[in-house]
């Protein structure tokens, strides 16, 4: 297929062909979809989402696949499912349901699993629930399916922990933490790189500690999650955030089973929360996640910094396949996947996996004609 008529983020004239999969030239005679007047990006990527449209990872793993189908409506292509502290024999479930892909399955790609937790401090576990906390190597993560490990750096064989996950090729994430500036440090030393959500479930910055947050906003072996749905993080502190390092920020939506459906009780894993007026909380008051999309996060970066589409952009494409190392997604590049996602005036007007429309609002701008418009 080709995506013709189209201009790139930062306003030039693009035309796309995809070949088996991949960006490349494509045969004259190839169906083509019609850009004109929108803006064609990288597919959007996020690396941790714990459920949307009323499904939970945690206690539904096989609603990796319904969910997925559906995240092309919000621009994303490929997805890290999330799966909160929880059983051993849950992360079990969820491996496996990520491996059973269900056939003609058509939507966003999982990378792998992100595991978040149950190696968090139970000072900053948020909406985790303490009675399922664990040390490091009270719970064993062996096999295959999983991408990230988020893991609190100060807990008695964290640092072990993280050197046997890195040397294995998983990420290590440093959140839901108290760690000093020192712990933190000790931990990108031992191959973490990345964090949990900045800010959220960690210390503040002070004058002679920097924290979790200030080691991972100053040190640039470090990518760091930042959930930018307006609710997480107070505009000054975002600004921040991606002042001090937009090459490294990754927007992540943190979202649940209510991401997508009205407000009303949802369950985090084990957790029940509620939603009011679209912001997610716990019994404590405490935010559980998040209730947004990508689409919107980009619109509330670029509000809240100022930043142009083409710079705030790669905060959804290509930093977080720089922190997972998903090195052949993000990119308007030939020879890497024909993941795309098309914009008009902000919002998704089209999403293409591996060289398939798997969303398109206007069906009209689908031309199976042979010849492409002068």
């Amino acid at each position: 297929m080709r995506i013709l008529g189209g201009t790139d983020a930062s306003g030039l004239g693009i035309s796309i062909g995809i070949e088996n999969g991949l960006q490349g030239a494509a045969n004259a005679d190839t169906p083509y979809l019609d850009a004109t007047g929108l803006t064609v990006v990288p597919g959007f990527i996020d690396i941790q989402i714990n459920g949307a449209f009323g499904s939970d990872f945690t206690e539904e793993p096989e609603s990796i696949w319904e969910v997925g189908a559906r995240l092309p409506e919000t621009g994303v292509t490929a997805f890290c499912p999330t799966i909160i502290t929880s059983s051993q024999e849950n992360i079990v479930a969820a491996q496996a349901a990520i491996g059973r892909r269900p056939p003609g399955y058509s939507g966003a790609e999982p990378i792998g699993l992100h595991i978040e937790g149950p190696y968090l401090s139970p000072d900053k576990r948020g909406t985790h629930p303490v009675e399922l906390l664990r040390l490091p190597g009270d719970i064993t993560l062996a096999g295959d399916g999983i991408a990230i490990v988020t893991c609190a750096p100060e807990l008695p064989g964290a640092l072990e922990l993280i050197d046997e996950l890195a040397s294995r090729g998983i990420v290590v994430s440093i959140g839901h933490s108290s760690a000093t500036g020192d712990q933190s440090r000790a931990a990108l030393d031992a191959g973490a790189t990345l964090g949990t959500h900045l800010f959220n479930a960690m210390p503040p910055i002070t004058a002679r500690d920097p924290g979790l947050a200030g080691v991972l906003l100053a040190d640039p072996r470090a990518f760091f999650g930042v959930i930018a749905d307006g609710h997480h993080l107070d505009p000054a502190t975002l600004r921040l955030a991606w002042n001090a390092a937009p090459d490294r920020f990754c927007i992540i939506t943190d979202a649940i089973a209510a991401t997508g459906q009205p407000d009303g009780r949802y369950r985090i894993g084990s957790v029940d929360v509620e939603m009011r007026d679209g912001v997610v909380r716990n019994a404590d008051g405490v935010l559980a996640g998040a209730a947004v999309t990508m689409d919107r996060e980009l619109a509330i970066l670029m509000s809240v910094t100022g930043a142009p589409l083409s710079e705030a952009v790669a905060a959804v494409t290509f930093n977080p396949s720089e922190a997972v190392g998903a090195w052949d997604r993000g990119r308007l590049r030939r020879g890497t996947r024909g993941d795309l996602t098309l914009l008009e005036r902000g919002e998704v007007a089209a999403t293409i996996v591996g060289g398939t429309v798997v969303f398109l609002r206007d069906e009209d701008r689908w031309k199976t004609s042979k010849r492409a418009p002068a």
